[in-house]
């Protein structure tokens, strides 16, 4: 009944529900799904430090679970906090992206250590489903990140980065991410995460290359592995994975190309479909 050795999840919209936390349900079957064997693994475009409660609650840490952060540019092993991958853009990469927003209405966010830097804490809202969201406190509190100020952050990023985020409006995203990317399509990995997020990663990053470039060595095959998604940028990993799955939460795109589609988020989505594949799983 059961042939599937890997689960693999994205975080919001996915795992967790709107209340970002997971369902008894949900983490009851994952439990018995590592009971019988499986590793999981939480891929999103969170940053690690925003996986680790969700990898704890789960027992991941006890059970070699793996996190695939910042889209697919970082894989740690929860269990020993190896790095096993890491591809960043370069420092040029990123203080050109960097430079660049300054030209457009979005709120540029970046990571160093416990710190999301910002230009401004007090320029944080926009506009969703017709409600006003603190972008920058939404997005530091998922991350577990203090927050600090920078005037210029192209100056300031004179590191390399795995990830820089930018936030907007829907409609003004919409319109704009086209001349957002138009430097870096060529040379970046530039992609919507979210209706009010647009990211930039290094070239040719995301979450299926980071599952193909550290689970194959480990000796698990792709026809193992199960995946769970709702967004644009589970495309990659949905189609990778032998068992790809959209939530019925996902955007159309997604569940054209998943080989089914579950449940939503708010219904257990996860623990439906893996009640299938596990013996010891009931729903």
């Amino acid at each position: 009944m059961n042939d599937i050795k890997v689960i693999i999840m994205d975080v919001d919209g996915t795992l967790a529900n709107s209340n970002k936390v997971i369902s008894e349900k949900t983490k009851d079957a994952l439990m018995k799904a590592q009971e019988a064997g499986a590793i999981l693994i939480l891929a999103s475009g969170r940053p690690t430090s925003g996986l680790m409660d969700f990898a704890k609650e789960l027992k991941m840490d006890e059970n070699h679970g793996l996190l695939v952060s910042f889209n697919g540019s970082k894989v740690v092993d929860c269990q020993t906090n190896e790095v096993l991958f890491n591809e960043t853009m370069s420092v040029e990469e990123g203080q050109a992206v960097l430079g660049h927003m300054k030209k457009f209405d979005v709120k540029p966010m970046i990571d160093k250590d416990d710190y999301m830097y910002v230009n401004d804490v007090f320029n944080n809202e926009i506009e969703y489903n017709g409600n006003t969201l603190n972008i920058i406190k939404y997005e530091s509190r998922g991350g577990k990140y203090k927050l600090c100020e920078v005037d210029d952050l192209a100056a300031f990023a004179d590191y390399p980065l795995n990830k820089i985020l930018t936030a907007g409006d829907p409609d003004y995203l919409q319109q704009n991410y086209k001349a957002m990317m138009d430097p870096f399509k060529d040379n970046l990995s530039c992609m919507f995460t979210a209706p009010f997020y647009f990211e930039y990663t290094a070239n040719g990053i995301d979450k299926a290359k980071a599952l193909d470039t550290v689970l194959i060595p480990m000796g698990y095959k792709r026809e193992e592995m199960i995946a769970f998604g709702d967004g644009h940028n589970d495309a990659t990993m949905v189609k990778y994975a032998g068992i790809g799955v959209a939530m019925a939460n996902a955007v159309d795109d997604l569940k054209e190309v998943a080989d089914e589609v579950t449940r939503s988020n708010e219904e257990d989505g996860i623990a439906f479909t893996l009640s299938k594949y596990f013996k010891n799983i009931e729903f």
